[in-house]
């Protein structure tokens, strides 16, 4: 499948309308060249069916390229029928898809004008394995995902660091961990200790990003401001209360405080959540405790193992 760039737009600023450039450098692992919303994150580069938005414009909205934020609107790809992993080379440039669709916290001037907008649905996100250049009228090229590892997301839960007065030192050390015992980890995020920032975060990564784990660490312990157990409960789907009593168990043998723990394991949908503590030292004693299994749990999740009676 192939498709034609017909529209590249970037915003300097965030909070201001893209507008749209004839070429533009991409830059690996960060997204355009001059973008606001480039970064390290997982949604470096956004992208947009140029025919889902030409039905929309019958509808009566007066729409410019770059009017619902995408950076690349594309013609001859339906984006959102691809599965997450799935690649796009663009000469030199290869993005992969690591998000379909967003939520839509504060409704655009799109929305207020016809009462919908279509990025939330039909857009997707991706971030850069390799930069170069492009230009408008260059060809996208769509490339299968032939990666089968499982996918693992890392949020950290911190109001210091979230804000830079204290530098997150537990979710690279999990992803490292992860990225050793083969596990393909998709993104590593730092937010505050806000109830409804963790639930949205928690559903996107679980819903949009279609990560097979999400690991959390921080906000388990006793603090007015330790809510990482009680956001994790309000997306679950299933319970799975056996990992977190392991946890406390096996690292009650490291420390008595471990009994403070308020940790929760749950499933939310094919997404494995499991709380982790917030110290570097505890984040590895907990994986040291859960990665035997772990895999196993997860494949069953997937349906690619079988349950197994004890011998």
């Amino acid at each position: 499948m192939e498709g034609i760039i017909k529209a590249i737009c970037i915003s300097e600023q965030k909070g201001t309308e893209k507008h749209p450039v004839q070429d533009i450098e991409i830059i690996e692992d960060h997204g355009l060249e001059k973008d606001a919303h480039a970064g390290k994150w997982h949604r470096q580069v956004s992208l947009l069916s140029y025919e889902k938005r030409e039905e929309f414009k019958v509808k009566g909205a007066n729409v410019e390229d770059g009017a619902f934020g995408e950076n690349l609107l594309v013609s001859g790809i339906e984006f959102t029928s691809y599965p997450v992993g799935t690649q796009f080379k663009i000469g030199d440039v290869l993005l992969e898809l690591t998000q379909i669709g967003k939520s839509c916290h504060s409704h655009c001037a799109i929305y207020h004008q016809v009462g919908q907008c279509i990025m939330p649905h039909q857009g997707v996100f991706t971030r850069v394995i390799h930069g170069g250049h492009i230009c408008v009228g260059d060809t996208v090229e769509v490339i299968e995902n032939k990666d089968s590892r499982m996918r693992v997301a890392v949020l950290t839960l911190s109001d210091k660091a979230s804000i830079g007065q204290r530098k997150d030192e537990s979710g690279p050390l999990i992803e490292k961990i992860m990225t050793e015992h083969g596990y393909n980890v998709t993104s590593v995020t730092v937010i505050a200790d806000d109830e409804n920032e963790i639930v949205s975060q928690l559903i996107n990564l679980s819903d949009r990003c279609q990560n097979d784990l999400i690991l959390t660490t921080g906000g388990t312990g006793l603090s007015l401001r330790d809510v990482t157990p009680e956001a994790t409960m309000k997306v679950m789907t299933r319970n799975v209360p056996g990992i977190s009593e392991a946890l406390r168990y096996e690292s009650m043998k490291y420390t008595n405080k471990a009994m403070l723990s308020r940790g929760v394991s749950v499933l939310r949908n094919k997404t494995l959540i499991i709380n982790l503590p917030g110290s570097p030292k505890a984040v590895k004693e907990s994986l040291d405790i859960i990665l035997g299994p772990l895999k196993h749990g997860l494949e069953i999740m997937k349906g690619e193992a079988s349950e197994c009676a004890r011998k």
